[in-house]
């Protein structure tokens, strides 16, 4: 089932601040909230779904990325909320209720829900990478919570993640809470650990993890796998996977968005009488055939021979660009045969108004 739009999942328009957004963003999570919808399957799909959508339109990048590319431009990046639990929504979206108070915000009972650190990584794909799309296999050394650990209950805020502290004022006594400062806030601290991991019991374990590549990515672009960064200590969520895009360099072939540029050369004698060549695409190659007569700097469009968009709009094309080769040594009888022919009308220049400037030719390059 595809995705809504992440305004109508809102109700906001496209031209929507972030006050609106996150404004109704509140509306919804407070209508869906699992505590006032329990054991809702329909509710519980709706706030994840509300997450998803805020999460994106209240970050400015990723809002300019899903405006041009819809959810294809995203790729992966969005929150992918269906596969994560609440608390890790809770987490990072407690401040919409300011601090956490809205049944389980921030972590139940006031307890702190750590979220692992996100891992980065840098993919480099060739243009048949692009053009097709990809499932690429990555080794990544991450961190896990080793095997054989154990938490016990901290003594200090008896597993509530916060302390609170009495204090006599001119007013009267005053009552303050604040993170408990032996477990950080999450309520338990390490009871056991093996050797070889640190302070919270976590090691470092190379996983290999699949990263679906969808066709049309460009240079630069970010894609995010959910939780296949660091865990986190106690039952926290795991980080992110981060995936950099580098597209390497073609030897024949520049890419231009969607469109593919090639130069490609002839001799005169083709130039003169026409010829049928072979070309390279990004899949494979092609036959074209050239007119006989044709122009150096000719621009041949082959339709629907380029990349993809990633937002799944319409395929590029391939521009040939036609150079003639002009040789730099000749044979006596070489020599003789264009002597003559410089004399002869026909090797003069006389282009007509049939044929394109230079500036034309660009025009319609991006046309």
């Amino acid at each position: 089932m595809s995705k809504r739009d992440y305004y109508e999942v809102l109700g906001v328009g496209k031209s929507a601040d972030s006050k609106e957004i996150k404004k109704a963003y509140r509306k919804l999570a407070i209508k869906y909230h699992p505590d006032k919808n329990p054991n809702n399957k329909e509710a519980e799909a709706k706030f994840k779904e509300a997450a998803e959508a805020y999460e994106v339109l209240s970050n400015s990048e990723k809002r300019q990325r899903y405006d041009q590319f819809g959810h294809a431009g995203m790729g992966g990046s969005a929150g992918g909320f269906g596969g994560m639990n609440m608390e890790d929504i809770f987490s990072q979206f407690g401040d919409i209720f300011g601090g956490g108070g809205f049944g389980g915000f921030g972590g139940s009972g006031g307890r702190r829900v750590l979220k692992g650190s996100n891992l980065r990584i840098k993919l480099s794909l060739n243009l048949n990478d692009v053009s097709n799309g990809v499932d690429k296999k990555v080794k990544v050394r991450r961190l896990i919570v080793a095997e054989g650990v154990t938490y016990k209950t901290c003594q200090t805020c008896n597993g509530t993640g916060s302390v609170t502290r009495v204090s006599n004022t001119i007013l009267g006594q005053m009552q303050t809470s604040s993170t408990c400062p032996t477990c950080n806030g999450i309520g338990k601290i390490v009871d056991k650990k093996p050797s070889g991991t640190d302070s919270n019991g976590m090691i470092k374990k190379e996983e290999t993890v699949s990263i679906k590549i969808p066709a049309g990515v460009e240079e630069g672009m970010q894609l995010k796998v959910s939780g296949k960064g660091n865990a986190a200590p106690s039952g926290g969520v795991n980080g992110d996977l981060i995936v950099l895009i580098a597209i390497e360099e073609h030897p024949t072939l520049k890419r231009d968005g969607q469109n593919v540029h090639y130069d490609h050369y002839i001799s005169f004698a083709d130039a003169v009488l026409g010829a049928e060549c072979e070309i390279p695409t990004i899949n494979g190659k092609v036959k074209i055939k050239l007119d006989s007569g044709i122009q150096s700097g000719k621009i041949l469009r082959l339709k629907n021979k380029g990349l993809p968009s990633v937002s799944s709009y319409g395929v590029g094309d391939l521009l040939v660009h036609i150079n003639i080769w002009t040789p730099q040594e000749l044979t006596k009888e070489e020599k003789d045969f264009f002597e003559k022919s410089k004399k002869s009308n026909n090797f003069i220049p006389d282009p007509s108004k049939n044929e394109k400037s230079f500036f034309d030719k660009v025009k319609e390059m991006f046309n």
